[in-house]
């Protein structure tokens, strides 16, 4: 077993997969929040520099290439159920999640499933975009809950007239509730937007490598 930098930093992501969902049942929210992001974000992003490094510095070995897509697959899944749980399993959560991860399993068994000629299923430049918008998307909606709990904290002990006041400027914002509920409901929506995307370019990209595995699958 090689232990070079691009292999340690893919180990990294690996372990923090479980981290980022079981944080939140021993870690009271918002620190929960906080923390799931900063993992996630973090380990999202070595995404990019382990395999950078590994072609770069000519590290590539067998262990990082069977870690790496295990390690993707770990994060995005263990994420999207602590959101799946997060929201009471709301429709605009889920929905995009079952498409994900039933995709995620399909593909894993194609390649299972053709051995050594599962090159076929090589990684395309779209399955990477689709990587990229699942994780940004995952970071926007683990921080939902951070500016969840600034709205409030800020309208804490506040009646909803007095709120709703503040909100439509009617009342002073002392507190820069405006704002702090504006980027609440921007955030949601953004988060949303992006896992839907997601959800997309998963089907596309699932659709394709079902294609392209096809002549194997004749029997």
């Amino acid at each position: 077993m090689t232990l070079n930098l691009p292999n340690i930093l893919t180990i990294f992501r690996l372990l923090a997969a479980p981290v980022v969902g079981l944080v939140f049942l021993f870690v009271i929210r918002p620190y929960a929040d906080w923390i799931a992001l900063i993992l996630f974000a973090s380990a999202s992003i070595t995404d990019w520099f382990d395999g950078y490094l590994a072609r770069t510095w000519k590290q590539t070995t067998k262990l990082g290439t069977m870690l790496d897509p295990i390690a993707d697959k770990a994060m995005v899944v263990t994420a999207l159920l602590a959101l799946v749980a997060l929201t009471g399993l709301s429709f605009w959560i889920l929905v995009p999640t079952v498409v994900i991860l039933f995709r995620e399993t399909f593909v894993s068994g194609l390649r299972e499933y053709l051995g050594d000629t599962a090159g076929t299923l090589k990684v395309t430049k779209l399955a990477k975009w689709k990587t990229t918008v699942q994780m940004v998307a995952i970071s926007v909606l683990f921080a939902h809950g951070i500016f969840e709990h600034m709205v409030g904290m800020s309208s804490f002990g506040m009646d909803g007239k007095t709120f709703d006041a503040i909100i439509a400027g009617e009342i002073e914002d002392v507190l820069g509730l405006q704002w702090k509920f504006t980027a609440f409901k921007l955030n949601a929506n953004i988060g949303l937007i992006l896992l839907w995307l997601a959800m997309i370019l998963t089907a596309i990209t699932g659709w394709d490598y079902f294609r392209k595995a096809r002549p194997h699958l004749k029997e």
